[in-house]
């Protein structure tokens, strides 16, 4: 008599559902512009890489997309000259070319990412200094809409910030404070830098690793500052809007 392997019900799809997961989010903008003041304004920016990758608490990936955005890579070549890291472009035109890249509308990308947030029951998304990537987002969402969308992220989904995270754990670290003092990872303020790439440093041992500043290779570093802050079981701020 055959039988019949049923698969059990913590697993479906192929993924396990004992397991909590999170979404680790990066943007890379255009239509920033300098201050009279000479600071970099950055609250009008538009997105025109996105990456995002399904992580556990341990920092494994499950799942990752890599997208550049139709509508501002390719239809605001003006606008694109202003983005932060425009010497990139032409690296962006080879991978697409080779297709390591996938140009995608931004309504696209948005599907793609509900999708993939329905299909592992994400209990959160998160970015390393989630205030811009939130606001850049939801700045491309109504703009391409007219406003007619105006928030980028389904209201039921946490929004985290590993930024936060991060100040609580190595900002308040006296071995993290000696290192950046050694090292010169110091603000004009005396206060230790906690931008993605130095944490990055510190938590590998790397001291010459320089961040790509491309959305999904971003991702995969910003997802180990997560990984390294649950592993220190420590009360920590996580949610970008407090209750």
């Amino acid at each position: 008599m055959k039988t019949h392997f049923r698969p059990h019900k913590r697993w479906r799809d192929g993924i396990d559902r004992r397991k909590t997961y999170y979404i680790v989010l990066d943007t890379e903008t255009c239509n920033s512009f300098v201050d009279s003041d000479g600071t970099l304004n950055l609250n009008d920016s538009l997105v025109y890489d996105l990456g995002f990758a399904v992580v556990d608490k341990y920092g494994k990936v499950y799942d990752s997309r890599s997208f550049v955005i139709y509508e501002t890579f390719c239809k605001m070549r003006d606008v694109m000259a202003s983005a932060y890291y425009a010497e990139k472009i032409p690296r962006y035109e080879e991978q697409i070319a080779s297709g390591e890249r996938k140009i995608v509308t931004y309504r696209t990308a948005r599907n793609v990412l509900f999708e993939m947030i329905k299909k592992y029951n994400v209990k959160a998304i998160m970015a390393h200094n989630m205030r811009f990537d939130h606001r850049a987002l939801n700045n491309t969402q109504r703009y391409l809409t007219k406003s007619a969308y105006r928030y980028y992220f389904p209201r039921y989904i946490e929004i985290w910030d590993t930024l936060s995270m991060a100040r609580d754990i190595y900002g308040k670290s006296p071995s993290y404070h000696r290192w950046c003092k050694d090292n010169g990872y110091m603000t004009k303020n005396n206060q230790v830098r906690l931008t993605a790439e130095i944490l990055y440093r510190y938590i590998t041992g790397n001291d010459k690793f320089v961040e790509s500043h491309t959305g999904l290779e971003d991702v995969l570093i910003e997802k180990e500052i997560f990984k390294q802050c649950m592993r220190q079981h420590k009360p920590m701020r996580k949610k970008l809007f407090e209750d």
